[in-house]
């Protein structure tokens, strides 16, 4: 009696066994089945939970890098110790010749205002910008257009109204072409925009007025005054490479203490980005750790049913032996009640985990930003299915074995 793999009358006979023990043979399967939907959901899951979270920072550069000023902590060069001082433009334009790792950067001053359109009005926070913001704190358009480097270069009175700020003034109508006073200073309105990043360094776009950085000066008599400058660095260098040159610019020009390092405020946003990156790689090796602990439970179920399964059948075993079968035919009879369980049960578990995170993904949709990477892709599947159909097959190897190794003399007077 020869059993092949491919045989057909030994694919009837494995399900007919399997269904003559249909509560043993639906838990075993449940435990694959749960044991691939848990990986898949877990491995579809981290990589969503991270696209959620990295979401809120959309727009946002992560290597980004401030710098504002702050009084003095150490007395020196006849300046006392809490004494202040201003960043100039002289200053940020050396920082920019100078510094060795720079991208795009910016003027970023910031005060409270009052902005009004006929009997409206509005607490507003104004904002100094050049053209460059846009490259290093992405805003959403709404309507018409952002602050460039001509109206920087030729100080226009022109103004960028943060989303509420224009639905406080003007409702639903378009506010483009309209002038807005601020502060008693008439701006022309040019575009419309909101914050796509839920971080931020100063107020929320939503709620400011943006107006070129040197119309700021000259409307608030700042002279050449600097409140922040922002910056980027290009890709594989981080924004601290420049610290010491900035460090040096402002301490040679404003007699700070080289010691004082309180005095210059400096920011590296790419270090809290380098944690979240950490913080989002611990819970994808978190998740592939659990959905492995399930695909293992899945597996040890498989295991255990092939002894039961052999130790049930030995009787049988011996006969077939006794009738002719050769040990091989045995072990490939074990081998594929074992085989089959595990593709029907894995490859449904799965298709499981997929349908899940394909809900997920949907119900996380965000027109502006997109998905969210709830997802399993072709690839992923088939390397889960292919794991527990090794594993699977591994944990049905042992069994097998030994009911390839059974005498039939043994087998037939098993009681």
């Amino acid at each position: 009696m020869k059993t092949s793999f491919f045989d057909i009358e030994n694919w009837r006979e494995i399900g007919a066994t399997l269904a003559r023990n249909k509560t043993r043979t639906l838990l075993t399967a449940f435990g694959i089945f749960w044991g691939t939907a848990m990986l898949a959901m877990l491995f579809g899951g981290a990589q969503g939970f991270e696209g959620v979270m990295r979401r809120n920072f959309a727009g946002f550069s992560t290597n980004l890098g401030a710098v504002y000023n702050n009084n003095r902590t150490v007395p020196y060069k006849g300046f006392n110790k809490g004494s202040g001082w201003e960043m100039t433009i002289r200053d940020i334009e050396l920082i920019r010749k100078l510094a060795p790792a720079m991208e795009y950067s910016t003027e970023a001053d910031q005060r409270y205002g009052t902005a009004a359109f006929g009997s409206k009005t509005k607490a507003v926070g104004v904002t100094g910008i050049e053209g460059d913001y846009c490259k290093i704190l992405v805003p959403v358009i709404n309507e018409g257009r952002f602050i460039s480097d001509s109206d920087v270069a030729s100080e226009r009175k022109v103004c960028v109204l943060g989303k509420d700020i224009a639905t406080s003034l003007f409702g639903n109508d378009s506010p483009l072409g309209k002038y807005v006073s601020v502060d008693g200073i008439y701006f022309l309105v040019v575009g419309v925009a909101s914050q796509l990043s839920e971080a931020t360094i100063q107020r929320r776009l939503d709620e400011c007025v943006v107006i070129p950085s040197s119309t700021m000066r000259r409307a608030y008599n700042r002279g050449d005054k600097v409140g922040l400058f922002l910056y980027t660095a290009p890709a594989g260098h981080t924004p601290s490479e420049n610290e010491a040159v900035i460090r040096r610019v402002f301490s040679s020009a404003h007699s700070i203490s080289p010691d004082d390092r309180q005095a210059i405020e400096f920011l590296d946003i790419s270090e809290q980005f380098e944690m979240i990156d950490n913080l989002f790689l611990g819970i994808s090796l978190l998740a592939l750790f659990v959905g492995f602990g399930s695909l293992m439970a899945g597996v040890i179920g498989v295991g255990n049913i092939m002894w039961i399964v052999v130790k049930e059948r030995t009787r049988e075993f011996g006969i077939r032996r006794a009738i002719g079968a050769k040990p091989l035919d045995i072990t490939m009879q074990v081998l594929s009640e074992s085989i089959m369980l595990t593709l029907v049960a894995g490859t449904l578990g799965v298709c499981f985990g997929a349908l899940v995170l394909g809900i997920a993904d949907r119900m996380t949709f965000d027109p502006l930003l997109g998905h969210a990477g709830f997802e399993l892709t072709f690839r992923q599947a088939i390397i889960i299915v292919a794991l527990f159909f090794v594993l699977g097959s591994a944990a049905g190897t042992i069994p097998a074995i030994k009911a390839m190794k059974i005498k039939p003399i043994e087998a037939i007077n098993d009681k």
